[in-house]
């Protein structure tokens, strides 16, 4: 293989979709532009959650046909189905398409998060399963995935699917250091309330206390 596709967010997620829902609900797939359209929109297992119409996803469908990654399904007589040819493209194993779909459909993740979220797909023993998979895929030429630079604070590396296009790693730093003050604020906030609610327990509970007392008076 010369050269991977370069996709952008929307056909990444298309494809993502396609190669998910083969997996698993194979009883459903082909799918058809309706079944596609509400699989991109899903607020579960994406990252991000996106709002997409139809002309989106056929735009990107139609994409997707020319760089010869979807075709539409021979059995689709009544209404038109699409089903994806990654594999077949790019000459790529059952647990080298879960691990590349997770990156599409949720983005850069962990190795940890990556197996986690394979499960559905593929049942990988360890992390060190995942990371071999990841391995083969990033020695591709040209790769597949790259592991981005461990942030501050963080445990462990992420990878990222390169079928974007090359990362530009320090615009990518530079985008999770600005998420970081508003996590760091959210999670202030959520300290904040829940000390606010354990105040008020304690409260209630006193108040329940001395009515329980004042009662006993007239007992």
């Amino acid at each position: 293989m010369s050269e991977i596709p370069v996709l952008d967010p929307v056909e990444q997620r298309v494809l993502g979709c396609l190669i998910e829902k083969e997996r698993t609900t194979p009883e459903y797939y082909p799918l058809t532009l309706n079944a596609l359209r509400n699989a991109c929109n899903q607020k579960s297992n994406r990252n991000p959650v996106m709002q997409l119409d139809d002309a989106d996803v056929q735009r990107a469908i139609d994409e997707l046909r020319i760089q010869g990654l979807v075709m539409r399904a021979a059995d689709s007589a009544r209404a038109t189905k699409y089903r994806h040819t990654l594999a077949e493209k790019m000459d790529l194993l059952e647990d080298e398409i879960a691990v590349l779909c997770e990156l599409l459909i949720r983005g850069p993740q962990t190795v940890g998060e990556l197996r986690t979220h394979c499960a559905r797909m593929e049942d990988f023993a360890t992390t060190d399963d995942v990371q071999a998979v990841l391995h083969r895929l990033a020695r591709r030429d040209p790769a597949l995935v790259q592991e981005l630079p461990r942030r501050p604070g963080q445990k462990e590396a992420r990878w990222a699917p390169l079928l974007g296009g090359p990362i530009d790693v320090e615009a990518w730093e530079q985008a999770q250091a600005d998420v970081a003050p508003t996590v760091i604020s959210r999670d202030e906030r959520i300290d904040a309330l829940e000390a606010e609610v354990a105040a008020l327990k304690a409260r209630v509970d006193e108040l329940d206390a001395a009515f329980a007392a004042f009662r006993q008076q007239f007992e």
